[in-house]
C-alpha cells in the first residue's frame, strides 16, 4: 500500500511542478513586486521595499484607478447579463426541433473560435464612422451616422462586440444543460396541465441553476479581466473612456510610466475581485447542489 502511494505521487509530480511554475510562483512574485517600487527604468537590484505605498497610491491618489474599476464592473455586469438573457433564448430555441440545427450551431460557434486580434480588426472596420458597414446600413434606413468609437458610444460598442463574441458560449453551456435534464418532471407537469410558462419558471430554471452558475462564473471572470479585444479595438481610448482595469495595469506597467510595482498592486486588486466573485458564485453552486437541484 505504501509503495502504491509513492507511485501515485510520482505520477502527479509533473502536474504539481507545472502548477508551481505557471500559477503559484508567478502569483507569489506578483505579490512581492506589488510591495516594491520597482520600475523598468531601474535595475532589479535597485528596487526597494515600500510596503503598502503602491496600494495607498491607487486608492487615494490615482483617480484613473477608480474610473477603471467602475467601468470594469459596469462592463462585466452589462455584458454578462445580456449574454445570459440572449444565450438562454438561443438555448431554448435549439432545445426545440429546429431544421438544420447542426449548421446553425456551427455558425453560432464561429465568433468564439476567431482570434481576438482578428475580431478587433474586423469590428474596427465595421464600426468606422465613414465607411463602416453598420453606418452604411443605418444610412440606408434614412438615419444619421453614429460615431461608434466616439467618447459617448465606444463603451457600448465594446459591449456589442463582447456579446457577439461570447453569447454563443453561454448558449452552448445552457443548451448542454437542457439536454441533460430529466424528462420525468416534465411529463408529470404536462399531465397536471402546467402551461409552458409554468414549466419554464418552475422546472427548467431551477433544474438549470448549476449550469447557469457555471456560465455566469466563467463569463464574469473573463469579462472582468478583458484585455485583448479592447486593446485591439480602442487601446483604452478615446482618452481613457475604455480603460478597463487590465488596460490600466498595462498603461501603468509598460506603456507610459513603467511603474511595475504600482501595476502589480493593481493586478493584485484585480485578483482579489476575481477571487471574491468566484467564491460567491461557487457558494451559490454548492448551495444549489446541496438542495438537490
Amino acid at each position: 500500500m505504501q509503495k502504491s502511494s509513492k507511485e501515485g505521487y510520482i505520477f502527479i509530480l509533473p502536474s504539481l511542478l507545472t502548477l508551481v511554475a505557471i500559477v503559484i510562483f508567478p502569483t507569489l512574485f506578483l505579490w512581492y513586486v506589488s510591495l516594491t517600487n520597482y520600475d523598468l527604468s531601474m535595475g532589479w537590484e535597485q528596487k526597494s521595499f515600500v510596503g503598502l505605498r503602491n496600494f495607498s497610491f491607487l486608492f487615494f491618489e490615482d483617480k484613473d484607478f477608480w474610473y477603471s474599476l467602475r467601468i470594469s464592473l459596469l462592463f462585466m455586469g452589462v455584458t454578462v447579463s445580456l449574454e445570459f438573457v440572449l444565450g438562454l433564448g438561443v438555448a431554448l430555441l435549439f432545445h426545440r426541433h429546429l431544421r438544420g440545427k447542426r449548421v446553425w450551431m456551427s455558425l453560432l460557434m464561429l465568433p468564439m473560435v476567431i482570434t481576438p486580434t482578428i475580431i478587433s480588426l474586423i469590428w474596427k472596420l465595421m464600426l468606422n464612422t465613414e465607411y463602416g458597414v453598420l453606418n452604411f446600413i443605418i444610412s440606408q434606413l434614412g438615419l444619421g451616422k453614429v460615431n461608434w468609437l466616439g467618447v459617448r458610444e465606444v463603451f457600448w460598442s465594446l459591449i456589442l462586440v463582447d456579446v457577439w463574441e461570447w453569447m454563443p458560449f453561454v448558449a452552448l453551456i445552457l443548451y448542454a444543460g437542457m439536454q441533460s435534464l430529466p424528462q420525468e418532471p416534465y411529463e408529470a407537469a404536462i399531465v397536471d396541465g402546467a402551461s409552458p410558462g409554468q414549466v419554464f419558471f418552475y422546472l427548467t430554471l431551477p433544474l438549470l441553476k448549476p449550469m447557469i452558475v457555471i456560465a455566469l462564473l466563467l463569463r464574469s471572470i473573463d469579462a472582468l479581466k478583458m484585455f485583448d479585444v479592447v486593446y485591439g479595438l480602442t487601446q483604452g481610448g478615446p482618452g481613457n473612456a475604455t480603460e478597463l482595469m487590465s488596460l490600466h495595469i498595462y498603461r501603468l506597467g509598460f506603456r507610459h510610466t513603467n511603474w511595475i510595482g504600482r501595476a502589480s498592486a493593481n493586478a493584485v486588486i484585480l485578483l482579489f475581485l476575481s477571487t471574491f466573485l468566484t467564491t460567491i458564485l461557487l457558494r451559490v453552486l454548492r448551495r444549489e447542489q446541496g438542495r438537490g437541484v
